[in-house]
């Protein structure tokens, strides 16, 4: 696990530092399939560039979703920022977003978009998505962008999510997905687990997950199929569209009513 964590750190924070730097690459031989090509530049054209360097989503949930002015908003492995600040400005100023990471280095480059924006409604905290630093029942929605698959315990993760959102609150997130098995060789692969793949659940296992969570209305859309060549696999050990980004959406669900005889005040 902590090998793992090491890994995952040691790539977000090279990365970060690189956005800083104003490193961009966005040509034929050196865009990631996963990440490119996911905003519309109406949505990047308001940003700090640093904030859309430093995205390495397969997604954007900000676009898959409904935020209301006033929604409490929670983003798992919020990077840069980019989503936070996108739900920001959805939920307006008597909304909250918090953007939840574990790299020093991508928090500090997302306080550093958040002062550039002057975002005031929009918090970053350090931690794990395991173990989320806010109380029950506090958030509407909870957003992330290809992250979820990078963790080592994806139950704890929806448990996680499933706790902190209010009844009726909403789950929407960006993932890879498989389909079909994956040879044991490649799940312990440390840099295909880090690159977004290797970690993938395929979407009957998402489903069953999430329901176990206690979640409710699950959805999971398949949009963009990779080529498992492109995403340096050896296309003879799966089959070429094996791997895939998903919009996956599911609900908490509402508080139970009571209005019997035994529970109902006079």
């Amino acid at each position: 696990m902590s090998t793992l964590q090491d890994a995952i750190r040691e790539k977000y924070a090279k990365a970060a530092t690189s956005a800083q730097a104003g490193s961009s690459c966005c040509g034929p031989a050196c865009c990631d399939p996963v990440t490119s090509n996911l905003y519309t530049e109406a949505e990047t054209s308001a940003l700090p560039t640093e904030a859309v360097h430093a995205s390495l989503g397969c997604g954007n949930p900000t676009a898959m979703i409904e935020l209301k002015a006033g929604d409490t908003v929670l983003d798992l492995g919020s990077g840069g920022g980019i989503d936070v600040l996108l739900s920001g400005k959805r939920v307006g100023p008597t909304g909250k977003v918090y953007g939840l990471d574990m790299t020093d280095e991508m928090l500090a480059l997302a306080r550093e978009n958040q002062r550039k924006t002057g975002a005031t409604n929009v918090e970053f905290l350090r931690g794990e998505i395991e173990a989320i630093p806010l109380p029950d029942a506090s958030v509407d929605v909870v957003i992330s962008n290809c992250v979820i698959n990078l963790s080592s315990d994806k139950d704890r993760v929806l448990r996680e999510a499933f706790r902190v959102l209010k009844p009726g609150g909403r789950f929407a997130v960006s993932d890879v997905v498989v389909r079909g098995p994956v040879p044991d060789d490649i799940r312990r692969n440390v840099e295909l687990w880090v690159g977004c793949v290797a970690g993938a659940l395929d979407e009957s296992a998402y489903r069953d997950k999430l329901s176990a969570a206690g979640f409710q209305t699950v959805e999971i859309e398949p949009w963009r199929v990779y080529n498992v060549a492109e995403i340096g696999i050896d296309s003879r050990a799966l089959p070429a569209d094996a791997f895939a980004s998903a919009f996956i959406r599911a609900t908490k669900p509402a508080a139970a009513s009571c209005c019997g005889p035994t529970c109902c005040e006079s």
